[in-house]
């Protein structure tokens, strides 16, 4: 820059617009002929008072707007800062300029045309829309120069602000809660997409959020950086403004490369669904087993995600994803968090060992061990409690029950068995929350008979059951005697079909809620725990022949 340039810039900080001004025409003159002379675009930030905050030198073709996070920024309001920028070749307001506007939440995008003697041309603005029905995202407005710009700003503003507020105001279920977006970025199928969200959406209502929509994008290959595709992310960002969102919940598990890229380009809290599912496991964990469980699958997560202090981890310091161990963990380093995780597995390897001592004198009582299995949310803790007149806490909402109940049971024959409710699956389950967890589920693999509760009047019940068989399979528990229930038959419309479902599965069908209805399965399991029964009394009685 030449030393008058470099002048001029400074004198442009000492210059002041008029409140409900948007451009002065002597500001505008001065933009256009340090931009004609420098050749490059000249650019000024102003503030809602009219002081210039900022004044930006790019290049020929555009600006580099910078750091605006010492400004007010919500999803629910803009900035207050608008910009007032120079166009070189006499273009309209351009894509860059519609996502600096929609990003930053500016007030105002302003793009004033240089003319051929260095004075101003045409002046184009543009503001982000509310909610409508034309699904308009951007209003445009063109002058032929900029002291034909009569709009009062403030009033503009104002009526702006005040009409995001209304429109927001229908989407406010509950002041307090998250306002959450969801997002898929997917190749499969529109009803696997559908469903995967309508079960995300369960997730972060048993979460205690509000679930405002969903964003669905195809792609056959994801963007590496951002998952979403540019427009697209810039969809979602006027979509948070216009509805007031103030998180965004991905249904896939994003890498901490992500998490901030999205987070520094929307500015908005970013979580996906791992940390989702961490969550809700961390509000729901009674026990000091189960807590410890918990943190220590938070720990391992976030560990990766705490390279070093950023803008996207700064956001995800309250609410949700920073529960549990996350308000205090995330500020210590590296070194600290791995110290903990070993202190950590540590305590989870006590609990194992307690665990086996615990079923070293099951055995010796020689009872036979039933666990029940199955998706979240199936009904499981409700077929513990009619089966064993408990009252093991039931609650309609994904992940009530975490913390394992074991209770007696007896049969009509005079069987007793002991019967244990399990936290329950669900599809795509965190893998560290799978290792964290691996000390309860470990009682799985000493049960004599898995109970595999399914709910049957759920439209996606055959996914659910192939998951859930899945991470069985996975846990290495697949040569344990499983048999099937479809639970909730009160909920299937047609009793001709389920009965044909029945025999097409090999499953039993009960309402957990009837206990009339349970006789069929527990005569089936008391059945099936005689033959064992009999089948070691015959083998211990050929293994004592044969010495």
């Amino acid at each position: 820059m030449k030393p008058s340039q470099t002048k001029e810039l400074q004198r442009l900080y000492q210059r002041r617009i008029p409140a409900d001004q948007i451009i002065t025409p002597e500001i505008a003159r001065r933009l256009t002929l340090l931009s004609s002379d420098a050749k490059r675009q000249v650019g000024i930030l102003v503030n809602r008072k009219g002081n210039i905050t900022h004044v930006i030198i790019g290049d020929h073709q555009g600006l580099f707007i910078p750091d605006l996070s010492g400004y007010r920024s919500s999803v629910t309001r803009l900035r207050g800062l608008r910009l007032v920028h120079t166009h070189l070749n006499k273009e309209p307001i351009s894509q860059d300029d519609l996502t600096d506007l929609t990003f930053l939440h500016l007030d105002l995008m302003t793009a004033i045309s240089v003319d051929k003697d260095g004075l101003p041309g045409k002046t184009y603005l543009a503001y982000l829309f509310p909610q409508n029905p034309q699904n308009e995202k951007w209003a445009f407005l063109e002058f032929l120069h900029p002291s034909h710009v009569n709009l009062d700003f403030l009033e503009l503003i104002t009526s702006l602000e005040e009409e995001f507020e209304r429109k927001q105001k229908p989407l406010k279920k509950a002041e307090g809660k998250e306002k959450a977006l969801l997002i898929s970025v997917s190749n499969k199928a529109k009803h696997e997409i559908l469903d995967s969200l309508n079960e995300l959406r369960e997730l972060a209502e048993s979460c205690n959020i509000s679930v405002l929509d969903h964003i669905i994008q195809y792609r056959p290959q994801v963007d590496p950086r951002h998952l979403l595709g540019e427009g697209k992310l810039r969809e979602v960002a006027i979509r948070s403004i216009q509805q007031g969102a103030t998180l965004l919940i991905f249904d896939c598990e994003l890498n901490p490369a992500q998490v901030k890229s999205i987070t520094d380009q929307t500015d908005m809290k970013v979580i996906d669904r791992t940390q989702l599912i961490l969550d809700i496991f961390a509000q729901r964990a009674q026990s000091k087993e189960g807590k410890i469980q918990v943190e220590l699958a938070q720990l391992k997560y976030l560990l990766p995600r705490l390279v070093k202090k950023n803008t996207a981890m700064s956001r995800l310091m309250g609410g949700i994803g920073g529960r549990g161990p996350g308000e205090q963990k995330l500020e210590i380093d590296r070194r600290r968090v791995r110290d903990r995780i070993n202190r950590l597995e540590k305590e989870i390897k006590k609990i194992q060992e307690r665990r086996i001592t615990t079923r070293k004198k099951r055995e010796k009582g020689d009872l036979p061990i039933i666990s029940i299995v199955g998706y979240t949310n199936a009904g499981k803790s409700t077929l513990l409690n009619s089966l064993t007149h408990s009252r093991v806490h039931v609650e309609d909402r994904l992940f009530a029950t975490l913390d394992p109940t074991s209770r007696r049971l007896r049969f009509p024959r005079d069987t007793e068995v002991i019967i244990t409710d399990t936290v329950g699956f669900i599809r795509d389950l965190p893998r560290d929350l799978v290792n964290a967890f691996r000390a309860t589920l470990e009682e799985l693999s000493q049960a004599d008979l898995l109970v595999h509760i399914i709910d049957v009047s759920n439209p996606n019940f055959k996914r659910q059951m192939d998951a859930c068989e899945k991470i069985l399979t996975d846990l290495e528990l697949g040569q344990i005697p499983m048999i099937r229930v479809f639970n909730k038959e009160d909920k299937f419309p047609d009793k001709e079909m389920l009965k044909n479902l029945c025999r097409l599965y090999d499953a039993t069908s009960i309402s957990a809620v009837n206990t009339e209805t349970l006789s069929p399965l527990t005569e089936k399991i008391e059945e099936l725990i005689s033959n064992q029964k009999s089948e070691e009394k015959i083998l211990l009685r050929q293994s004592n022949q044969t010495i």
